[in-house]
């Protein structure tokens, strides 16, 4: 090329860069897979609704990020800046009252749903109405449960009056981070005769910079860019979710260039992605933590003995080598180092020796011809529930199973596809639903700091997520003054104590905590996922 037509390709892409030029199909990409302003990520297992009021799958937490309305949404440092109201409250501002009962929102003017319909404080008082309706089917309602009166002194201010302070109200009250409904329009909701089962569920309507365009069920999900979003047009045109059935697949899909990004990938597949060609790993110390979930419903795990047993038997180190590949963190706490609650606790090793003396001083000393423990005539045998489409945690249960089999527990393994394992109570629900006596799967917690829905005594589902129905009173009592301190040092005290108590009554037991793995197309570019809503940042991301 000569220096002329160097200086002309030179000024064609500052043009491109400054929106003037011609469209980016003309910028030199490394794969021909790659397809111009289209993103396909993929994951596995189908979702049951696209309303985040009435689901809570990951998959669906990264679409919601880019398609729902949100008054706060999360940056690189997994702080809250302002997505629908212009300043985050404080204290310090009048946002939040002396008594910290009173917060006053403030709305942007001017913002439109993505049918062109104009937002404003209707819209937040009209679906958090719909929260505290005890018809509708929300995963919880803590938090709002404080809310004893709003008020709308204009159509851009939303007050919301509470029996009593609550702390982690930025996370709660309609953010993309954690398990939370965002706000829905009434124009389109307020004469549903059943919001729970509302043809808007599978399509609906937000503020972001992308909209839902068709949900083909079973193989995909598309939304297109949003010229009615506030911030202006993003720089993808186009994202599709594939809805993938196997991690094997969704791996062979990113070989053949099907797909350009596997979000949260599962670290087994970390030494294949390495090979890859065309793709990139970002990898980052994440806010999920691997798990065992134990159900203290059910007569054989109320001992925690017999909890702590299992626990002891499941070699933590060996799954984090030959299944993870050494990615993760491996700790005893279910806060991940990443948080600023992150608290150390000693590590418990894998102990078969200790394991079995705890089974014979909780009463399990007899074993039968195959070497099941038995106890009263009932087999120490423990019906294990995990997702289907994912080699990996097969490999783990198999490893979980040899170490349990040694001290003389069955494990009874039953697998189901993701949107039933997870789907609430009312639907069936596997999870929430306490069908099982232990299950494998992963927590994202909350940047709040807030374990209130997971692990409160009285968060058990359908009004929670205590799927384990744990309860200790003292780490109950943490957890409420968590909630109503604004001070972070005491809340680092309280969150401390819940920790500690998690760890010695083991209704969870954390393999590891995450290392987010992230592979991608290597035309990808400008994205910069956080730990808590890795889909925020998207308006300049593009490929």
């Amino acid at each position: 090329m000569n220096r002329l037509a160097r200086i002309a390709a030179l000024a064609l892409l500052a043009a491109y860069a400054a929106g003037i030029g011609p469209a980016s199909s003309d910028v030199q990409r490394h794969n021909s897979f790659t397809k111009p302003h289209v993103l396909r990520f993929g994951d596995i297992g189908d979702v049951t609704s696209l309303n985040p009021m009435f689901a809570q799958q990951l998959g669906l937490s990264r679409m919601s990020s880019l398609t729902m309305a949100w008054l706060f949404k999360y940056d690189h440092e997994n702080k809250a800046y302002p997505e629908l109201v212009t300043v985050l409250p404080t204290k310090a501002n009048g946002g939040i009252g002396k008594d910290g009962k009173t917060l006053t929102l403030h709305l942007r003017k001017n913002v439109k749903w993505s049918d062109g319909q104009p937002f404003g404080a209707d819209d937040v008082i009209f679906t958090t109405k719909m929260i505290l309706d005890p018809k509708t089917n929300v995963v919880s309602r803590d938090g709002w449960d404080r809310i004893v009166k709003m008020d709308a002194p204009d159509k851009y201010t939303v007050v919301f009056h509470l029996k009593e302070p609550y702390s982690p109200f930025l996370v709660t009250f309609f953010s993309s981070a954690g398990a939370n409904p965002s706000i829905v329009p009434k124009h389109l909701l307020e004469h549903s005769t059943n919001v729970n089962t509302d043809a808007y569920n599978s399509k609906p309507v937000g503020i972001g910079p992308f909209r839902y365009v068709e949900w083909r069920r079973g193989d995909r999900i598309i939304l297109e860019a949003n010229p009615n979003y506030f911030r202006g047009l993003p720089k993808l045109q186009r994202v599709e979710y594939r809805i993938v059935p196997n991690r094997d697949t969704l791996f062979t899909q990113l070989q053949t260039g099907d797909i350009d990004l596997w979000p949260n990938a599962a670290a087994a597949y970390l030494v294949r992605l390495k090979n890859l060609k065309g793709y990139d790993i970002i990898r980052q110390t994440g806010y999920g933590f691997g798990h065992v979930d134990f159900n203290l419903e059910r007569p054989l795990l109320r001992d925690v003995r017999v909890r702590r047993a299992l626990a002891l038997a499941i070699d933590r180190r060996i799954l984090w080598e030959k299944v993870s590949h050494e990615v993760g963190i491996l700790q005893e706490s279910i806060v991940s180092p990443a948080s600023p609650y992150a608290t150390k606790i000693k590590f418990s090793e894998f102990d078969l020796a200790k394991a079995n003396a705890l089974l014979d001083e909780a009463g399990w000393k007899e074993r039968g011809a195959d070497g099941i423990r038995v106890k009263g005539g009932q087999r120490l045998s423990i019906e294990f529930a995990s997702n289907t489409g994912s080699p990996d945690t097969d490999l783990r249960i198999e490893l979980i199973r040899a170490g349990w089999t040694k001290i003389g527990a069955e494990l009874n393994r039953h697998n189901y596809d993701p949107a039933l394992l997870f789907a609430l109570k009312q639907n069936g629900g596997i999870i929430y639903g306490g069908k099982f006596d232990a299950v494998i799967f992963a927590w994202f917690l909350s940047p709040s700091g807030d374990l209130t829905t997971i692990y409160a005594c009285d968060q058990f589902p359908p009004n929670g997520q205590n799927s384990m129905h744990w309860c200790n009173k003292k780490a109950d009592a943490a957890m409420q003054a968590f909630k109503l301190t604004y001070d972070f040092n005491e809340q680092k005290r309280y969150n401390a104590l819940v920790q500690d108590a998690i760890a010695a009554d083991v209704p969870t037991y954390v393999t590891s905590v995450n290392e987010d793995l992230f592979p991608h197309n290597v035309d990808l570019q400008n994205f910069h996922p956080n730990s808590v809503s890795a889909f925020d940042d998207f308006m300049n991301v593009d490929i």
